[in-house]
């Protein structure tokens, strides 16, 4: 089945765009969004060494306004995580386009063309422009995706297969915005930013059970099952900012097969594991937007029909909006990257 390409190396630029449909215009919303795949090889075609790669995602409250098709298993609305010190907010989105490439000039072209056609039809909740920063580091200046999985972990991690067959192929995807507070974060110490993180800055050297602290960055995100297995993400994170405002932050990306390990990773960050100990990197980066999205096989993106219509005539297989989703938020630590997103004022 083909796929959207969901695993990739780290990109030098991306471009995230997080959009809301008018409400009656979900048939040409939906007939847009076939042909992206024709637009990006065409976009593509002009600078092939570009590498240039387009996702879209369809968020819970849009996907059966815009298909027939049944919502995926585990696509949900975005769930909020309410500490006793930060905040992870829920905001508005219906279509992320995920778009990443060598250079931005790829990125900005196709981001112009998909919206001429979408523009009449949907809302731009949020526009992100992100950049490579030195050697994959983040603007705290860490390296930011150690922890990804590769080759055949990084697909098993990231792309659903047989416990969904209709969607083999897609992925969960969660998004969030993050600004960071820089001048707090730049009095402290080398030593005490790197006890936050839970790695040595420069060498990028994870610290020893002994030595880092537990609500360490790191710390909160490693992952395990009942077995002893990790659970993990894949991270497509990117810096941004604007130096005329002075708003820096990262666009924290997260592709899973499963939404519930990215969702405990977002648990022990903000509620803490045990609760109480939230991740301290929260006191200098600030979660303000926050969306869940399902990132369907390209098949099903170029045609709908592929995945058969849910039949409702008995109401049996109908899905309830109302319904608690299925897949609970355990209460464990989080990844060891720096699992933020980009960041804008509050």
């Amino acid at each position: 089945m083909p796929t959207q390409k969901i695993v990739a190396p780290p990109a030098k630029a991306a471009m995230f765009l997080v959009l809301t449909v008018n409400e009656g215009a979900e048939a040409q919303v939906a007939d847009v969004l076939t042909g992206v795949s024709d637009l990006t090889k065409a976009v593509s075609f002009r600078v092939p060494t570009s590498n240039l790669l387009c996702v879209v995602g369809i968020g819970h409250d849009a996907w059966g306004r815009l298909f027939d098709a049944p919502l995926p298993r585990d696509l949900h609305p975005f769930r909020e995580f309410h500490g006793e010190v930060h905040s992870a907010p829920a905001t508005p989105g219906d279509i992320l386009i995920h778009l990443r490439a060598g250079t931005q000039d790829v990125c900005f072209e196709l981001a112009k063309q998909l919206m001429s056609r979408l523009r009449p039809y949907t809302r731009v909740q949020d526009e992100v422009h992100g950049f490579k920063f030195f050697e994959e580091r983040d603007l705290l200046g860490f390296v930011d995706g150690t922890a990804n999985p590769e080759d055949e972990d990084a697909q098993s991690a990231a792309v659903v297969g047989d416990q969904d067959p209709s969607y083999r192929g897609g992925s969960y995807v969660l998004v969030q915005k993050y600004l960071h507070q820089m001048d707090e974060w730049e009095a402290l110490s080398t030593g005490e930013q790197e006890r936050v993180i839970g790695r040595s800055k420069l060498e990028d050297i994870e610290m020893s059970d002994e030595q880092k602290p537990a609500n360490s960055h790191v710390a909160l995100n490693d992952l395990d099952d009942v077995d002893g297995h990790a659970r993990e993400i894949m991270r497509d994170n990117m810096p941004f900012g604007e130096v005329g405002s002075a708003e820096f932050g990262t666009y924290f990306i997260g592709y899973a097969a499963d939404p519930a390990v990215t969702e405990t990773m977002l648990e022990n960050m903000f509620i803490g594991n045990p609760p109480g100990t939230y991740d301290r990197i929260l006191d200098f980066s600030t979660a303000v937007t926050g969306g869940l999205f399902f990132a369907p096989p390209r098949s099903f993106l170029d045609d709908p029909t592929t995945v058969p219509a849910q039949d409702t005539s008995s109401g049996a297989d109908a899905p309830d909006d109302d319904a608690v989703p299925a897949s609970p938020v355990p209460a464990a630590s989080a990844d060891g990257s720096l699992g933020i997103g980009s960041l804008k004022r509050p």
